[in-house]
């Protein structure tokens, strides 16, 4: 399962990857903090928080564009450099006393801006690191790694926010992506040709007809914007809810460990073993998702939700694993990152699309039948995708390396 991290391309493309997650989950804990320490309101916290979410989903496209004309590793080197200048900007900010609401935005728009550079880059860098039979592999050691630092970065910063200060938490979060450039800077993966000129907007045409040109791609990328909307919705907003109502806080806090927890272990599952048609089993395996929607609407208990939530977690793994394995087999290398970058708008969009929408049905049709509802509606999702011919078909084109 390590024999990746012997590559050593590989193994530094990895440790940036991981240590550029930790401090993007360090960095939202601390802002936040920040933001209440100088507004105490709520609103505030959205408009800088949002300002983020939108500079990234509008410069996704972009992203793309550039790592498929632009050597990847600089432009992830350059990303983590511009990321780690406006955390240590923020800490000053906050540390000096001089932050604001508008100063904070600005800075936000800025790391949003740098995300969306980074994750095309870094998802499409993998395969010309690693050789085609590690390929699995690969992607199962970094988001093992990615899920390790979510964790730790979230409980880090909560932690050093609330002993040192969220000013201090954002000095710390620079110096963690400054440790993502150095390892990016020595990533020298061989560059990709281009097949056709350079122009952006005849890149983002020819990325869009990559992206609709295989069934398998769009279909999967729309059922999943029905899934991320709906389960996204449900957990991450009438969850809490009703938490506060039945279990409380702290267990909720567990459960939603628990699906972290799953996703680790999915991963080394993932590592050694996958079907041949992976991307229909992975796919398949998505329908899980609607267990701990409709347990939360109808059997509110602490050990069900803790066991629909850690399966959950198992199948999201099988399911990402066998996603990247897929677009990096299938697609083009110099138009693989744009493919990338088109997955995550749909998936970007549906976010708080199902955030925004399930208060008001909720208060309209009642929170158990809405939640009912939406695990419906993941569960349909799934089994159109999984019913898509070029999906049940598409097979793995390489064999994986013995362990």
């Amino acid at each position: 399962m390590l024999a990746p991290l012997r590559v050593p391309m590989f193994r530094r493309l990895a440790i940036g990857r991981v240590t550029t997650y930790a401090g993007n989950a360090v960095a939202p804990v601390a802002l936040a903090f920040a933001v209440l320490d100088l507004t105490g309101s709520v609103v505030a916290l959205g408009l800088v928080v949002g300002a983020r979410s939108i500079a990234n989903v509008l410069l996704l496209l972009m992203g793309g564009v550039l790592a498929d004309r632009l050597p990847r590793g600089v432009i992830l080197q350059g990303a983590s450099l511009a990321a780690a200048v406006s955390q240590a900007a923020t800490a000053l900010s906050v540390l000096l006393g001089f932050a604001s609401i508008p100063l904070l935005v600005v800075l936000s728009v800025v790391n949003g801006a740098v995300s969306a550079v980074s994750f095309p880059a870094a998802a499409a860098l993998t395969p010309q690191t690693v050789p085609a039979p590690l390929l699995l592999q690969a992607n199962a050691v970094v988001r093992m790694g990615i899920n390790a630092a979510l964790i730790t970065g979230a409980s880090f910063g909560g932690m050093l926010a609330a002993l040192a200060g969220p000013g201090w938490a954002m000095a710390v979060t620079a110096v963690v992506f400054l440790v993502a450039s150095f390892c990016y800077a020595r990533v020298r993966a061989p560059e990709i040709a281009a097949s056709e000129p350079t122009r952006p907007i005849a890149d983002l045409r020819a990325g869009w007809a990559e992206f609709t040109a295989r069934t398998w791609v769009w279909s999967i990328v729309l059922a999943f914007m029905v899934v991320n909307a709906a389960v996204t919705g449900g957990l991450q907003v009438l969850g809490p809810s009703i938490a506060d109502a039945t279990f409380g806080r702290l267990a909720w806090g567990f459960i939603l460990g628990a699906q972290t927890v799953g996703a680790l272990l999915g991963a080394i599952i993932a590592s050694r073993w996958q079907p041949r048609r992976a991307l229909l089993f992975g796919t398949a395996l998505i329908a899980v998702e609607s267990v701990p929607v409709l347990v939360l609407a109808h059997a509110p208990e602490v050990l069900l939700m803790l066991a629909a939530m850690f399966v959950g977690g198992i199948a999201i793994e099988q399911f990402g694993i066998a996603w990247d394995v897929s677009l990096q087999e299938n697609i083009p290398p110099d138009r693989l990152a744009r493919v990338y970058s088109y997955d995550a708008v749909g998936s970007f969009i549906a976010l708080p699309l199902g955030e925004i929408a399930v208060g008001p049905l909720s208060l309209h049709f009642g929170t158990a039948a809405t939640l009912t509802a939406l695990s419906a509606l993941t569960f349909l999702a799934i089994l159109a995708a999984s019913l898509t011919p070029s999906v049940r078909s598409l097979t793995r084109k390489q064999t994986p390396a013995p362990a």
